[in-house]
């Protein structure tokens, strides 16, 4: 499992016959700041934000009956795919349609790689842009196309990222009719082979360097969407996790790996280390969770923004600047994603605290584990991974956890973060061919200030 296993471990998934799933009732979607009227899931999806500044929640969280996971156990990850968004969308798009959809998102692999008898790790980075935000661009860039020919309009959509959602989101929107898209990114603050994904898509798709860190560029998105006089010229919506639409797709592959590590292993529930910056990733493993899906805990693994962290253990919510670490995706001081997950355990720390155990590692262990890993299972790393693991390892050394299977969500190619990964083993590991094109690519990408002035003039003027 060594350098080879980098090269190619993506395979095509093919959807047969979606496995039937029961209706459910009229799905609404709700603000969390509870003071916008709800809206249907193509509303919700069009707009990004509520117009209170709120994020939507589903007005409930389906669930799915023990026969229901039965039918599921065994399927492929396309088919747990569709059955998870038609119990979402509810009837917003015709099955048919929606199995299309399903179809065209997902065209790779989704491995688990097995490193001892406990310890699992699910690849999510063989899309197209090799890493996990894949999963949820793609499916919101097909709805978001879908709903806008049905409303006959053009959406810009607008994203704040700190490195991998703002390619995925890229790509995934690339050449999508009816949209456009605009990508906030901090200048200096994603590694290089994102930053050129970030800015050599063109068509569709325009790139902002601003000169600040990752929460001016959210702060400058949120802005966006409930200044009226720009909503008058523009139909606005993101592509950050703070989308719904973007969001539910992350729940798939939160319950295919549990459903398979179910099959294959007997596990009856598995517990789930995420790398965790604006917190989208694990709420979309509540989600899965409270769906039914055989899941037992989660370690809300961060670096050394810990604010979430603090807060699972102290009950209170004290964000702090922006520290600058090697797990850069996770550089965020103020997780937007944190007022759902605030949302779902009703404001009650100690409620989340049995579901979530927030654990923070520092960039020192990063590197140190990305080497041990190395030398024990001859598996790379990359440092998101790294921190996912790391945090497994200190959860294990508490209480009884030491013998429950964990699966650590990898969320990007290693050859994403070569310098620091060839630092940490001192040695240089291979690139997939398609991202050395890339690196020859031309950047387009228009440097901004990190004030909101600037980015109303650049979007006011797209239409000029």
């Amino acid at each position: 499992m060594g350098d080879a296993h980098l090269q190619a471990r993506c395979t095509n998934t093919i959807i047969n016959n979606p496995i039937q799933i029961a209706n459910t009732s009229l799905m609404i979607y709700f603000s969390t700041n509870k003071s916008s009227i709800p809206v249907s899931l193509k509303k919700a999806t069009l707009e990004g934000l509520a117009p209170d500044g709120g994020l939507y929640v589903p007005s409930e969280i389906p669930r799915f009956s023990q026969e229901e996971i039965a039918l599921l156990e065994g399927a492929s990850f396309n088919n747990i795919a569709f059955a998870i968004a038609k119990k979402f969308i509810d009837g917003a798009i015709p099955p048919e349609q929606l199995s299309d959809i399903i179809e065209s998102c997902y065209t790779f692999d989704t491995p688990i790689v097995q490193l001892d008898s406990r310890t699992f790790v699910e690849e999510l980075f063989c899309g197209p842009t090799l890493a996990f935000k894949d999963y949820g661009a793609r499916f919101l860039a097909r709805l978001t196309g879908y709903f806008a020919a049905e409303e006959e309009k053009l959406i810009t959509v607008l994203v704040a990222t700190s490195g991998d959602t703002g390619s995925a989101v890229a790509y995934g929107f690339q050449g999508i009719a009816n949209t456009r898209v605009v990508l906030l990114y901090p200048s200096g603050k994603v590694s290089p082979l994102q930053e050129q994904q970030l800015t050599t898509a063109g068509g569709n798709v325009h790139a902002l360097e601003v000169k600040g860190d990752f929460d001016d560029c959210q702060r400058m998105v949120k802005q966006a969407f409930v200044d009226p006089s720009l909503n008058k010229s523009l139909t606005l919506t993101s592509a950050n996790s703070i989308n719904i639409s973007r969001l539910i797709p992350q729940s798939f592959y939160y319950a295919w790996a549990a459903l398979q590590l179910k099959e294959r292993y007997g596990f009856s529930a598995s517990l789930f280390s995420v790398p965790s910056g604006n917190y989208g990733n694990l709420t979309a493993g509540v989600l899965a969770k409270r769906m039914g899906f055989p899941i037992g805990h989660f370690i809300a693994a961060s670096n050394a923004n810990d604010s979430v962290t603090r807060y699972i253990d102290e009950g209170r919510y004290e964000p702090r600047p922006t520290i600058t670490t090697l797990s850069t995706a996770m550089d965020v001081g103020n997780p937007s994603n944190f007022a759902r997950l605030r949302y779902f355990y009703h404001n009650d720390y100690t409620s989340m605290g049995k579901d979530i155990t927030g654990i923070a590692v520092s960039d020192e262990e990063t590197v140190t584990t990305i080497r041990a890993v190395h030398e024990r299972f001859g598996y790379v790393m990359e440092p998101h991974t790294a921190v996912a693991f790391r945090a497994l390892e200190r959860y294990r050394s508490l209480g009884n956890h030491a013998e429950e299977p964990g699966i650590l969500l990898s969320t990007a190619h290693p050859a994403k973060f070569l310098e620091a990964i060839e630092d940490a083993l001192d040695k240089k590991i291979g690139i997939p061919s398609n991202l050395q094109e890339l690196m020859e690519k031309k950047k387009n990408a228009t440097l901004i200030r990190p004030e909101y002035k600037e980015l109303a003039s650049f979007l006011n003027g797209l239409d000029q």
